[in-house]
């Protein structure tokens, strides 16, 4: 099933189940928010699967007409954001952009930073900001909400803990991270308000394209409608979702709600290497600064910019049949007033 949440003018918005072909949505009777719907999931979701079989069927009258720019974030604040970095070789890129070395534990221990969970942008809403030399950039990634999860969880306790799959742009300040990184003590003002695709759907939504650990579809990114990407989220990915709960949960447990990243969808070359642009006959890149690195190596100069005011990107996911499976993220870089 696909869940959303549409804006009511209300801070959590107004739960709804969405049809598979995203046309229609039908509100969930005695559920208001998705939060709710996770807080007792093992009692609700048979209700919302019910409700979404009679949607996908055509038996429910007075449906709403469905669009995603009427919606907020699925959760449009949450307990958790934390993100990690899967794709090593987008590890490798942004490190070797600053003249920073690849350590081995890289490949063996996964990487989270935690987010700022208070304040997601709607999917449609604009990105603000206040200066273009901070160097904003998009991160094309996917995300999955949990339930509760207990500290030192197995691998098989947080694979069964995921509850809906999303997409995301995990929206960073290149020119900030620097200074924040040297400081040795993470992200801060580097990470502003990330923002999350108009749906999220249950695992078994996705057929064979999620095997528990990976979603295995491609990742489409554009800027001003220019193809920057289509990497496949499940190549390249070197730490699965379990693995990155598990992680996290190491030392503390996971409410329900609680949303983890992948890191931004990257893959490797055919040659091994770290990927060609789309104009160059490869897949590209699910943000600017791999694209800038990947000049920088051949020409000795970044010659893309980074987000200016005005830009608009837009970030999705097809199935088979070419229907968007989240809804689009689609944002225009505004001012900050």
């Amino acid at each position: 099933m696909k869940l959303a949440t549409l804006r009511d003018g209300s801070r959590d918005g107004r739960l709804v189940v969405v049809s598979r072909d995203l046309r229609h949505a039908a509100p969930v009777p005695q559920t208001r928010t998705l939060q709710q719907a996770l807080d007792d999931w093992e009692a609700i979701a048979p209700d919302l699967q019910l409700l979404s079989d009679k949607l996908n069927e055509g038996g429910i009258a007075g449906t709403l007409s469905f669009d995603p720019c009427d919606c907020l974030s699925p959760l449009p604040r949450a307990y958790q954001w934390a993100d990690g970095s899967a794709y090593i070789n987008h590890v490798e890129l942004v490190r070797r952009a600053r003249g920073a070395e690849l350590p081995a534990s890289f490949w063996t221990d996964p990487l989270i930073y935690q987010g700022g969970s208070d304040s997601f942008l709607a999917p449609c809403a604009a990105i603000p900001l206040a200066n273009a030399d901070w160097g904003l950039d998009l991160e094309g990634e996917v995300a999955v909400i949990t339930g509760d999860v207990m500290m030192g969880a197995s691998l098989e306790a947080a694979a069964s803990a995921i509850r809906l799959v999303m997409l995301a742009n995990d929206v960073s300040l290149r020119n900030l991270i620097p200074e924040e990184l040297a400081k040795n003590f993470g992200f801060f003002q580097s990470k502003p308000s990330s923002s999350f695709s108009p749906c999220a759907v249950t695992p078994d939504e996705l057929g064979a394209a999620w095997d528990g650990e990976r979603l295995h579809r491609r990742l489409l990114t554009a800027v001003n409608g220019q193809k920057l990407g289509a990497p496949n989220a499940g190549q390249d990915m070197v730490f699965g979702f379990p693995q990155l709960i598990s992680h996290i949960a190491k030392t503390r447990p996971l409410v329900a709600g609680s949303i983890i990243g992948s890191g931004t969808v990257s893959n490797k070359g055919e040659d091994g290497g770290p990927g060609k642009p789309v104009a160059e006959g490869g897949v590209g890149y699910a943000c600017l600064v791999e694209q800038r690195t990947v000049e920088t190596l051949l020409t000795g100069q970044a010659t893309t910019p980074y987000l200016q005011h005005g830009d608009a990107i837009r970030i999705e996911m097809l199935d088979d049949d070419g229907v968007s499976i989240f809804g689009a993220i689609e944002q225009v870089v505004q001012p900050y007033p």
